[in-house]
C-alpha cells in the first residue's frame, strides 16, 4: 500500500447553537482555496456547544477565517499543523489485537499472533470504523459472544451501520447457515465492509449494503431478523427503535452501542416504548452496550 503522507493544517473554533455553526461550516466551504474537509459536531448531547474544524493542505489565512466566523459568534480560530505522518501505517503499527468471548481481533501485521481455539477475525484499519478497539464494538462483540455460548443460533442477521463490518463478520465465522446482512449509510465503508468479508474468506456469505437504517429493499425482503447489531450513535439509535421494532422478530434481538454511559438511560427508555426489554448491559469505559429482547 502506497504510504499516504502530506502536510495538513488544521483549523477549529467552537460557537453556540447548530444553526450558526452550520451555516459557518458552509462559509468555510466556500472559501479560496478551498479546504478538502469541513465538519461541524456538538461537544455534548444537548449543551448547545459547537465546534466546527476544517483542513487544508496549505496554512490557511487566519484573519479570512476569523471574519467568517464572527458574525456567528464564533470564537477565534486555533490553527494548528498536523505532524506529516501515515495515520493508516501508525494505527496499524499502534493497534494490538483485541479479546473478545472467543473472537480474537487482529491486523494483518499481527497475524502470527493469532492462539490456536480461537475464532480469528482479520480487520485492517481505514477510514472506517469498528476495528474492534473501540469500547463499543467491544462491547457488541462480547454481548454476542455471551449469548452464542447461551445457545443463541439466530437464523438471520443484520449489522446496521456496520463500518468495517466486523460485527457481521463475527456472526458469519460461528453461524453457517444464517443469512447475514451487513448496510451503511457510507458507501466507502461499505467497500471496506466487503475488502473485509473477502480478507476473512467469507465470501457470499455475508451481503454488504448501502442503506440508511433499514431503508433498502433487501433489507425489508429478508426481515424480520433473530438479532440486530446496531453500533451507531445516541440520536441515531433513538430514530430507529420504530423501525427496530418493526424489523426484529417476537422474542428477537438487538445488540446496541455507540452511546455513551450517560445516554444509556434514554436510548434503553426509547426501546422500552417500542416494545423492547432491556435484557443487559455492560459499560467499558465510558461506552455502554445494550441488549434489547423484541416482547
Amino acid at each position: 500500500m502506497t504510504a499516504v503522507s502530506q502536510t495538513t493544517y488544521s483549523a477549529l473554533t467552537t460557537l453556540e447553537g447548530e444553526g450558526a455553526a452550520r451555516a459557518l461550516a458552509e462559509a468555510i466551504e466556500a472559501m479560496e482555496p478551498a479546504p478538502y474537509g469541513v465538519g461541524a459536531f456538538e461537544i455534548e448531547d444537548d449543551s448547545g456547544l459547537w465546534e466546527v474544524g476544517t483542513y487544508f493542505h496549505s496554512a490557511p489565512d487566519a484573519e479570512a477565517l476569523n471574519a467568517l466566523g464572527k458574525p456567528h459568534g464564533a470564537k477565534a480560530f486555533v490553527i494548528s499543523e498536523v505532524p506529516d505522518v501515515d495515520w493508516v501505517a501508525k494505527v496499524r503499527r499502534e493497534l494490538s489485537p483485541v479479546e473478545a468471548g472467543r473472537f480474537f481481533v487482529y491486523g494483518s501485521h499481527d497475524a502470527d499472533k493469532v492462539p490456536e481455539g480461537r475464532i480469528a477475525l482479520q480487520i485492517e484499519a481505514t477510514v472506517a470504523f469498528g476495528t474492534g478497539h473501540h469500547g463499543t464494538t467491544l462491547g457488541c462483540l462480547r454481548a454476542f459472544d455471551r449469548l452464542f455460548t447461551a445457545g443463541l443460533r439466530p437464523a438471520k442477521v443484520a449489522d446496521i451501520g456496520c463500518g468495517t463490518a466486523v460485527l457481521a463478520i463475527a456472526a458469519a465465522a460461528v453461524l453457517p447457515d444464517a443469512l447475514i446482512i451487513a448496510s451503511d449509510i457510507d458507501q466507502v465503508a461499505v467497500d471496506v465492509a466487503q475488502a473485509n468479508v473477502a480478507i476473512n474468506g467469507l465470501q457470499g456469505r455475508v451481503e454488504c449494503l448501502e442503506a440508511a437504517g433499514f431503508e433498502h429493499p433487501r433489507l425489508a425482503e429478508a426481515a424480520p431478523y433473530d438479532l440486530v447489531f446496531a453500533n451507531i450513535l445516541k440520536g441515531p439509535l433513538i430514530e430507529l427503535a420504530p423501525p427496530m421494532s418493526a424489523h426484529v422478530c417476537k422474542g428477537g434481538l438487538a445488540i446496541l452501542s455507540g452511546l455513551l454511559v450517560v445516554q444509556a438511560e434514554a436510548v434503553t427508555a426509547a426501546y422500552v416504548a417500542a416494545g423492547f426489554a432491556l435484557e443487559a448491559r455492560e459499560d467499558i469505559g465510558e461506552w455502554s452496550t445494550l441488549v434489547l429482547k423484541r416482547g
